[in-house]
């Protein structure tokens, strides 16, 4: 079988976590390079997954002539100087989100990408989760009826680290929603199908000093109508966190515990209840019979790699485009906006 032969920017951190052993799991990729600004650290971790060539600086990494493709996993700062050299050399891209610091910086990589003849796609992985393909599915099909009500929420205990690029507006852009409030935004606009187009916030950072938010709340108003809360922190325990996403319509509800994250699991509770008759003054709540989903789960960066790689080897659509990442950054820096200003951002 004919693979996309990879190289990975920034091979530490989530490469080396996650990404890196999904994609020893695909039948259409190959690992071909790893890049980390210490030589050390990326001899380690050629060594470690077996890969032909270490390097310490994009532009080497970039000149070899036998990757198709590369994963670029570096800071945030970074991401639109390294994807524009990457276009340069030919290579297409997947990159982890935010795509850039701003929207308009991302549009102009995805311009650039797009005149250089490369592919660029971004690495919103919970997009290939089995419940959150199960949900979309469900949703398409109008078993819930009209979606009228989300919730998503994805938690962390991230404590202060001098230093720590996440933990700085310079460098990450943001704070617990740009890390992880990005992911429930692009969710809840996949699984119901539409996009939001008014947007009001809270950002505060409550526990620790640094100056990013460690709590957000997001609020938004869908092209559907649907009403939808975004609730992302960094100062969750992480024994105490639910990732969780729950959409309510006027037919059922699906409620899923653990459905995101960076492990495909957790469950599903989903309840189609067809039309509803007239208004019941008595309000005794039934909750009524539960519809079982089966589902398969497997490894969700392997089938972001798979599914990126499959795109450049038989030209098919890209499942996560640079143009839905730059959406939800908008709808971000509307939020930020929003807390500023209080006030509702129509976008």
């Amino acid at each position: 079988m004919k693979k996309i032969r990879w190289g990975v920017i920034g091979a530490g951190g989530i490469a080396d976590r996650r990404t890196i052993p999904g994609m020893m799991l695909c039948d259409n990729a190959e690992l071909v390079a790893v890049m980390e600004i210490n030589m050390e650290l990326a001899e380690k971790c050629r060594a470690k997954w077996g890969c032909k060539r270490a390097y310490d600086n994009e532009a080497e990494l970039l000149a070899d002539p036998e990757i198709d493709a590369v994963y670029i996993a570096s800071p945030v700062f970074l991401h639109a100087k390294q994807a524009m050299a990457a276009a340069d050399a030919g290579k297409h891209i997947l990159i982890e989100k935010p795509l850039a610091m701003t929207a308009e910086e991302g549009q102009k990589v995805a311009a650039y990408c797009k005149e250089k003849g490369v592919k660029l796609a971004v690495g919103l992985m919970m997009r290939f989760g089995a419940y959150v393909q199960a949900m979309k599915k469900a949703i398409a099909e109008g078993k819930i009826g009209k979606p009228v009500s989300a919730y998503a929420q994805f938690t962390c205990w991230y404590p202060d680290m001098p230093g720590n690029w996440r933990q700085s507006k310079r460098n990450g852009g943001g704070g617990a929603m740009m890390d992880m409030g990005v992911h429930c935004i692009d969710l809840l606009q996949y699984i119901l199908g539409t996009k939001a187009t008014q947007v009001a916030a809270f950002h505060d950072t409550l526990s620790f000093q640094y100056e990013v938010e460690d709590s957000s709340t997001v609020m938004l108003r869908m092209e559907n109508g649907a009403q939808c809360v975004v609730q992302s922190n960094f100062n969750i325990p992480d024994d105490a966190a639910k990732w969780r996403i729950e959409v309510f319509g006027d037919q059922g509800r699906l409620i899923g515990d653990t459905v995101i994250g960076q492990v495909d699991g957790g469950t599903l509770d989903a309840m189609f209840l067809g039309e509803q008759g007239g208004y019941d003054a008595q309000q005794d709540k039934k909750d009524g019979n539960q519809t079982k989903i089966d589902v398969e789960f497997g490894n969700m960066y392997a089938r972001e790699i798979a599914s990126f790689s499959n795109s450049l080897l038989q030209e098919l659509p890209i499942e996560v485009p640079a143009e839905d990442a730059i959406y939800v950054q908008r709808i971000m820096e509307a939020a930020y906006q929003s807390n500023d200003t209080a006030s509702v951002i129509t976008l």
